[in-house]
């Protein structure tokens, strides 16, 4: 039976770090070695990883960025691919919460996708599930759409269930190619092989603001919420969401869609961040799903 183990850090006070069980030593020690340069008191931890397991991490901080900030990490290991995978859910038309499309279908987590119309539903950005197209991106002009400059990477789900965060191809290419289980378009691309990229100038960049992520690391896939809009979390800029991911070991990343859409799912804890909407949980259009095969 898989399971989930949790890690916190509380780096806005002099109390050590809470090792509840175990993770990566190598994840473990990238966030720590960031995180000890803003705060000399946090207790540096080392453990290995465990098999057939994911990883939950939430780090509250009052430090970085000289702001507070309550970030949540869902780890897993790509030595366990072999036993997890994961899928893109999506609602054709029906909003739904994050952790709707994570009960459904019996996943271990979820976290929201990409960005969608919010008044008809559906996604705004290229979509396709077993080499059927969902959705096209939509046209610039058009109420919800994206400019091209922001949604310009893509997270591919090869048929052997590697994920890839790559530039995003044309369309033409992904409904010829054959080699995808899933293709969801969204952006913008944060790290390409740890090197950091070019951001557009638009205020959903460079405003603060609740941020959803999606990196790989050399050794594992992770989700990653950034609260904001709370007196406890300020939210990041893409910029700082960029240099953080690059800090704790993130190879490549990829930005999705963020403000009060932002939620991490987890089987039998709930949403374990912190949504920025007083309604709590927002209803969206796709979600990413880990599921034990």
């Amino acid at each position: 039976m898989p399971h989930l183990n949790t890690v916190e850090f509380t780096q806005n006070s002099s109390h050590p770090l809470h090792k509840k069980t175990l993770i990566s030593i190598l994840f473990v020690f990238l966030i720590c070695s960031f995180c000890i340069g803003q705060n000399k008191e946090l207790l540096l931890s080392k453990i290995s990883a465990s098999e057939d397991s994911i990883t939950f991490l939430q780090i509250k901080t009052d430090t970085l960025f000289k702001s507070k900030q309550i970030i949540s990490l869902l780890v897993l290991p790509k030595k366990n691919f072999s036993r997890f995978h994961l899928e893109i859910g999506y609602s054709q038309k029906d909003l739904k919460p994050t952790s709707s499309f994570g009960m459904s279908k019996n996943a271990l987590a979820a976290i929201n996708g990409s960005f969608f119309d919010r008044d008809s539903g559906g996604s705004v950005t290229y979509l396709e599930i077993h080499d059927t197209v969902i959705r096209r991106t939509r046209p610039s002009n058009l109420k919800w759409a994206k400019p091209d400059s922001l949604i310009n990477g893509a997270i591919v789900i090869s048929k052997d269930s590697d994920v890839l965060i790559e530039p995003a191809k044309t369309e033409q290419y992904y409904e010829q190619s054959k080699q995808e289980i899933a293709v969801l378009v969204a952006g913008s691309l944060l790290l390409i092989n740890s090197q950091q990229m070019k951001l557009p100038k638009m205020e959903l960049v460079t405003n603060r603001n609740p941020r959803t992520c999606l990196c790989e690391t050399k050794e594992s896939l992770v989700f990653i919420t950034i609260d904001g809009r709370r007196k406890e979390a300020a939210g990041m800029t893409l910029a700082e969401a960029q240099q953080y991911l690059k800090k704790i070991g993130c190879v490549d990343a990829i930005n999705l869609d963020g403000g009060g859409s932002t939620t991490m799912w987890m089987k039998n804890k709930g949403v374990v961040n912190f949504p920025s909407d007083s309604s709590g949980e927002r209803t969206v259009s796709n979600a990413l799903l880990i599921i034990k095969k």
